[in-house]
């Protein structure tokens, strides 16, 4: 490790360029970071894989303003239709009837592959400014004091401040780095998937047939698409290789012969478990994200979303260190997100010894919208008598109306990727320009009027109080001292006088 500091190509290279990178791009990006993605393939991935973005994944790409295309996209409501041998069936609400409320606009999956998740970012990040570099895969890393040397596997070079590896469970970042990937891979539980184009079966539902020796065949429409989404067992000792006679053969096997005709494959794999993840997020100036840095089993839908609320919370972190904030910054982002990767494991291994629909308390953990960084570095203590969400809760919505009479959500005020400072009762003072102070309240002139008092009951806000958000949507630190605030967010922000 030497230290000359070259000019570098860009601030940070992002190595993979599947949800997980390519969030982390955009959050970059929009922050005016200089920003490569590199990724090995040689085009775009083309599979469902992932299909649901949980309620407050949602949020997170809310507020980078993606989410609104993404709903028109995909399916709220898609009820699972269990098939028995008789031919009977029964129809199953896998979101328990939950429905939206003030504090919580997102209540349920949003059904949706995962190659329109990543099209759909590619087109946020194509407005930024970025591009995806597709054909590169990494061959290795050279770490400097001051900068990383990429080296790509045709012989060219890139020099970036900052590396985020975010190329998947068997990508190169981690293995470059020595970080251990720690778990355990059970040969015994396989799967085969696929995209298939079929004849026979209505699209409003998601249909699921019980074998009799165990397993399931489900298949399942894709919004916005003329392809379903097929899950198929693989018997022990079965090599089980993708191939659309293959899947034709378990369907015919388990729903019976020319019930449903598969007319058209587009994505064919084979899935195994694989339960793992890094003891370690941060080596020097190289980051993981996502697959990179744990993978899960399906259940639950937890992968992709877990990765990608990993890129917002470094993405803003990291382009604060860039422009000016202490270093130490970084240190946060595994603090805070190695705990929510360890407990998203054990969720997810839990869901796979549970049946469809059938997930009890674990239903409201797979949302999501409950993970919180309390007790982290970033999260003082409040009282211990306070009521309402507490630092490091996420930060809830409310209906508001503006001074002029305009409806408006909190999250549309959050929307952006600034902090945001609410003043309840009380006029707040920004603190830097990173910062936007918003009055609550009518009587005191606010920007903005409290309809109906939402605002006030999801925080349990008292007169005075101030609440900062941070960018990621998290709640930073509440306090009827402007002091207080201002002292949180000298080490967090660029400097300010």
């Amino acid at each position: 490790m030497d230290t000359t500091t070259p000019a570098t190509d860009c601030d940070v290279l992002v190595v993979g360029a599947g949800p997980t990178g390519l969030t982390a791009a955009c959050e970059l990006a929009r922050r005016g970071v200089s920003v490569r993605v590199a990724d090995s393939a040689a085009a775009p991935f083309n599979g469902s894989r992932g299909k649901g973005l949980q309620p407050r994944t949602l949020e997170v790409l809310d507020n980078l303003g993606v989410a609104g295309r993404l709903i028109t996209l995909g399916r709220f409501r898609m009820p699972v239709r269990f098939h028995d041998a008789d031919g009977t069936f029964r129809d199953v609400d896998l979101s328990g009837g939950a429905e939206p409320t003030p504090d919580s606009p997102y209540a349920r999956t949003l059904l949706i592959p995962q190659w329109r998740v990543e099209e759909t970012l590619r087109e946020r990040l194509d407005q930024l400014g970025t591009e995806v570099e597709w054909n590169s895969p990494v061959a290795d890393l050279v770490r400097h004091t001051g900068h990383v040397e990429v080296v790509f596997a045709d012989g060219a070079r890139a020099t970036a401040r900052y590396v985020i590896g975010a190329d998947g469970g068997s990508g190169t970042v981690r293995r470059l780095l020595d970080v251990a990937f720690l778990g355990e891979t059970d040969e015994d539980e396989r799967m085969l998937l696929g995209d298939v184009r079929l004849d026979g079966l209505d699209r409003d539902h998601w249909h699921i047939w019980q074998g009799p020796q165990g397993g399931s065949v489900a298949l399942c429409p894709l919004p916005a698409t003329d392809t379903f989404q097929i899950q198929a067992p693989v018997a022990p000792g079965d090599t089980g290789e993708p191939t659309l006679e293959t899947f034709q053969r378990i369907v015919d096997t388990l729903i019976g012969p020319d019930a449903v005709r598969l007319r058209e494959a587009t994505w064919l794999s084979r899935w195994r478990l694989n339960v793992r993840m890094v003891d370690r997020y941060r080596v020097g100036r190289v980051l993981l994200a996502g697959d990179a840095a744990h993978v899960h089993s399906p259940a639950g839908g937890q992968g992709m979303n877990t990765g990608i609320q990993d890129a917002v919370n470094i993405g803003w972190k990291l382009a604060a260190v860039l422009h000016g904030a202490d270093e130490s910054l970084l240190d946060t982002y595994q603090a805070e997100r190695l705990p929510v990767a360890a407990a998203v494991l054990g969720l997810s291994s839990r869901l796979m010894g549970q049946s469809v629909g059938e997930h009890g308390e674990d239903t409201e953990r797979m949302l999501q919208t409950g993970h919180t960084y309390r007790g982290g570095p970033l999260a003082p203590a409040g009282p211990a008598e306070a009521e309402g969400p507490s630092a490091g809760d996420r930060a809830p919505d409310a209906p508001c109306h503006r001074a002029d009479g305009r409806r408006v959500r909190l999250f549309d005020l959050q929307r952006g990727g600034h902090w945001t400072l609410y003043g309840f009762g009380v006029r707040p003072r920004p603190p830097h320009p990173a910062v936007r102070a918003v009055a609550i309240d009518g009587e005191i002139g606010g920007e903005i009027t409290d309809t109906g008092g939402h605002a006030r009951r999801a925080y349990a806000a008292t007169d005075g109080e101030c609440v900062l958000v941070r960018p990621d949507g998290h709640i930073a630190i509440r306090s009827h001292d402007q002091a207080a605030i201002d002292a949180y967010l000298r080490p967090v922000l660029p400097p300010f006088p």
